[in-house]
């Protein structure tokens, strides 16, 4: 390699241009783009401040041979253009939910484990200042034995923000796309839940919509603990609540905010506020510092395949609870 990482960014959404934008002011980062609507690329130039090389189709951009390939299309695209981008001798970070279906994200694994380069699910919350904070806390044993952990999260701005208007067209979109939450809880906990019970609904009045667009899931485990996830894209302004319950304390975050309260002493105990700042632009450099220096044998990518895909196997286990009622085991 030069002193230049070449770097393709395959999408340029929300969330690609975001990518995008920050890897161009890496002095280390060459960029280079993969996206074939020409009204998206016009919407990310002003906002990209290298853009020099716009690739005619992600096979054109694989065959000159980046060093990483940055997967930001909707989720059924993951599974091949990963592969492929493995297959051709590139590293990848592929955005979040690692695919639409767990028989690709299994596909994805097992190309990863063939392959001498490395592959990273972009489960960017584990770089968020609160989360990070919050997640210390559960699982120092401070709040005693842990008996359940919640989590809500709603925002209709999703929707207004995506582009391709997937959810509109992909059933399950909702847990797909906040495929965040289960990962968490499997990166809090070390394991994945026993079983999912799903209730979900449509709301109909909306303008933007998806099926479902709200949705409750309960999760029971082998050890005396319940969790629970609400999800919606419902909300506006945003909402991203945490809290986790043990039988010495509670700890609440507000990730919106980055308020984070933490009780403890009993009945007669105290309640200790903070305020943990954390912009997202951070969030995500620090996504892709942590991605280099694994390829530069610095330790190990923050989210591996046989990590991500624990969260595809929650959510494959709730949306088939989700349509038949019934209670799913994992």
């Amino acid at each position: 390699m030069s002193d230049r990482w070449r770097v393709v960014v395959v999408g340029l959404g929300s969330i690609g241009k975001r990518h995008a934008r920050l890897l161009a002011e890496r002095p280390d980062v060459s960029l280079e783009a993969v996206e074939l609507d020409a009204e998206a690329v016009e919407r990310a130039r002003p906002e990209i401040s290298d853009l020099r090389v716009l690739h005619p189709s992600f096979e054109a951009a694989l065959s000159s041979g980046p060093d990483v390939v940055l997967i930001a299309t909707p989720a059924p695209f993951h599974a091949g253009q990963t592969i492929a981008a493995l297959e051709a001798g590139c590293h990848v970070l592929c955005e979040k939910p690692m695919s639409d279906n767990v028989k690709d994200a299994e596909r994805m694994k097992a190309a990863a484990e063939k392959s001498d380069r490395l592959l990273s699910i972009g489960f960017s919350l584990h770089f968020s200042p609160s989360v990070v904070r919050f997640r210390d806390i559960v699982r120092s044993g401070r709040l005693g034995e842990l008996v359940h952990i919640n989590m809500h999260i709603g925002s209709y701005l999703t929707l207004v923000l995506s582009r391709s208007r997937h959810q509109a067209r992909m059933e399950g979109s909702l847990m797909l796309d906040y495929a965040h939450q289960p990962d968490l809880l499997y990166w809090m906990l070390g394991h994945n839940p026993r079983g999912v019970y799903a209730a979900a609904c449509l709301a109909p009045t909306v303008e933007l919509k998806s099926n479902p667009n709200v949705v409750s899931m309960t999760y029971d485990y082998d050890e005396p603990l319940v969790s629970y996830i609400h999800l919606n894209f419902i909300q506006a302004p945003a909402q991203a609540r945490y809290e986790a319950i043990g039988d010495q304390g509670w700890v609440h975050l507000d990730a919106e905010t980055g308020l984070q309260r933490v009780g403890s002493g009993g009945w007669e105990g105290s309640v200790a506020e903070e305020i943990i700042g954390g912009a997202r632009d951070e969030v995500y450099q620090a996504e892709h510092q942590r991605f280099f220096d694994a390829i530069d044998g610095k330790g190990e990518v923050e989210s591996p395949p046989g990590d991500a895909i624990q969260s595809m196997y929650v959510i494959d286990a709730a949306i088939e609870s989700w349509k038949t009622g019934k209670r799913v085991e994992l």
